[in-house]
C-alpha cells in the first residue's frame, strides 16, 4: 500500500464517522417536539417542557457548530502537513524519542485545547447560565483548566513515556509491559480516584448523622453491604444538576452524593437511587467493567504492536522518519471503527446492567421511589425524554427514561 492511500484512508475514516454521527444528530432532534409518552406526562408541565425543548434545540445547534469546525480544522491540519510541522519542530530541541513525543503531542493538546476553550467557555456561562444550571465562576474554570493541563501532563506523559521505554527495550513485545501499566494503572485509579483525584476539584465531607444517614445505613445493613463510607460532593459550585456514583471495592468503596441530589430529593427518593448503586456494586458491574476495560486495553495494544513498527504509518502523516508517537496516531484513527464496535457493546452491556441495578433496588427497597426519583432528575437537568432509537443504540449507556420505568413498573 501507498502512503497516500493510507492518507486517503485515515480521512475517508474520519469523514465518514463525521457523517454518522450528523445523521443521527439530525434523526434525533427530529424528536425533540415529540408528544411526551403517558407515563411520562408528570415529568414536566408546559412550561418546563418548553423550555426543555429549547435547552435541546441550543445545544443541538451548538453541538453542530463545534463538530464542524472539529473537522474542517482536523482536515486542513492532515492537508497542510501540520504533523511533520510539529515533528520536525520537536526533533529541533533533541534526539530522545520519549521527549521528542512529549514535546509533538504537548503541542497537539495545547493548540487543541485553545481552539476549543472559547467553545467551553461559552457553554459553561451563555448556554448552561442561560437555562439556569451553571453556578461555576470564572475562577473555577479556569483553575480546572489548569489542573486538568497538570493532570495531562503528570499522569498522560507519565504512562506514554513508560509506553515508549517499553517499546524502545523490547520492541514487539512491549504490548505486554504496556498492558500490565495500564491494568495496574486502572486498578489503582478505580480504588483511590475519589481519595486522589476528586480533592483536587471538589470538596468531600462525610455525610452527616441524621434522617439520611440512618436511612442509608438501615438499608445497607439490610443488604448485607457493608458501608463506611458515605460523602457529599460539592458539585453545586459548578452545576445545578445532580448525580450519585459508586466507586471502589472492598475496604476502599464508597459511596458519593452530590449536595444536589440531597437537596432535589427526598429522603427513601435517596435511598433508592443509592440502592441502585449498590445493585451496581452486588451484580459485580464493577468487577466486569474494570476487567473489560483491561482486556480491551491488551486487545488494542496487541493489535497496535503488530503495526507500529510499519513506516507506512508516519509516511501516510507526512512524516519521513518513523516514530512510535506518529504511528501512534496514525494508528489510533485506523482502529477507531473497531472502537466504535466495542463502544457499542459496551453501551449495551451498560444498558442491562442498569436494568439490573433497577430490579435490585425494586427488590430491596422499592420501585416507586426510584420512579419518582428519576423523573426529578431528568425534569431538572431538562432531560430528553423522547430521543431517537437510532441515537439511543449508538450513544446511550443508560436505557431511556420511559424504558426504565416501564421496566420498574413491571
Amino acid at each position: 500500500m501507498q502512503p497516500t492511500t493510507l492518507f486517503y484512508i485515515l480521512i475517508s475514516i474520519l469523514v465518514i464517522s463525521f457523517i454518522i454521527d450528523k445523521i443521527l444528530d439530525t434523526l434525533n432532534a427530529k424528536h425533540f417536539n415529540d408528544e411526551i409518552p403517558e407515563k411520562l406526562a408528570d415529568v414536566y408541565d408546559e412550561t418546563e417542557y418548553k423550555k426543555s425543548q429549547a435547552y435541546k434545540k441550543t445545544n443541538d445547534k451548538f453541538s453542530n457548530l463545534t463538530s464542524t469546525f472539529s473537522i474542517i480544522l482536523t482536515l486542513l491540519f492532515f492537508f497542510v502537513d501540520g504533523f511533520k510541522y510539529v515533528d520536525n519542530f520537536a526533533r529541533s530541541y533533541t534526539d530522545n524519542p520519549i521527549l521528542v513525543a512529549l514535546i509533538f503531542f504537548g503541542i497537539i493538546m495545547l493548540g487543541s485545547d485553545i481552539l476549543t476553550t472559547p467553545f467551553s467557555y461559552y457553554k459553561t456561562f451563555v448556554i448552561e447560565e442561560k437555562f439556569g444550571f451553571n453556578k461555576s465562576t470564572k475562577k473555577i474554570f479556569w483553575l480546572d483548566k489548569i489542573k486538568g493541563w497538570f493532570m495531562s501532563i503528570i499522569l498522560g506523559g507519565g504512562i506514554l513515556s513508560l509506553i515508549i521505554w517499553f517499546y524502545q527495550l523490547t520492541g514487539k513485545n512491549f504490548w505486554v509491559y504496556a498492558w500490565v501499566l495500564v491494568a495496574v494503572f486502572s486498578l489503582f485509579m478505580n480504588l483511590f480516584y475519589s481519595k486522589l483525584i476528586v480533592p483536587l476539584f471538589n470538596k468531600q465531607t462525610p455525610l452527616e448523622d441524621g434522617e439520611l444517614k440512618s436511612a442509608i445505613e438501615k438499608y445497607a445493613q439490610k443488604v448485607g453491604f457493608t458501608l463506611n463510607n458515605i460523602f457529599v460532593i460539592d458539585g453545586s459550585k459548578r452545576s445545578t444538576k445532580a448525580n450519585a456514583y459508586f466507586s471502589g471495592f472492598g475496604s476502599q468503596k464508597r459511596i458519593t452524593l452530590f449536595d444536589t441530589l440531597i437537596n432535589d430529593l427526598e429522603t427513601d427518593e435517596i435511598v433508592a437511587v443509592l440502592a441502585h448503586e449498590v445493585g451496581h456494586y452486588k451484580r459485580k458491574h464493577i468487577i466486569f467493567n474494570l476487567t473489560t476495560s483491561i482486556l480491551l486495553t491488551g486487545l488494542t495494544l496487541f493489535i497496535l504492536s503488530l503495526f507500529i513498527n510499519s513506516p507506512l504509518l508516519s509516511q501516510a502523516l507526512g512524516v519521513s522518519i518513523p516514530s512510535f508517537h506518529i504511528g501512534l496516531i496514525a494508528f489510533g484513527i485506523l482502529y477507531s471503527p473497531i472502537s466504535e464496535i466495542t463502544g457499542l457493546f459496551m453501551n449495551y452491556v451498560s444498558r442491562k446492567f442498569e436494568y439490573q441495578a433497577d430490579n435490585f433496588a425494586k427488590e430491596t427497597f422499592a420501585a416507586k421511589p426510584l420512579i419518582t426519583s428519576l423523573k426529578k432528575l431528568s425534569k431538572n437537568s431538562l432531560s430528553n425524554l423522547t430521543p431517537h432509537p437510532a441515537y439511543v443504540f449508538m450513544h446511550y449507556s443508560h436505557p431511556t427514561l420511559l424504558e426504565r420505568i416501564q421496566n420498574l413498573e413491571k
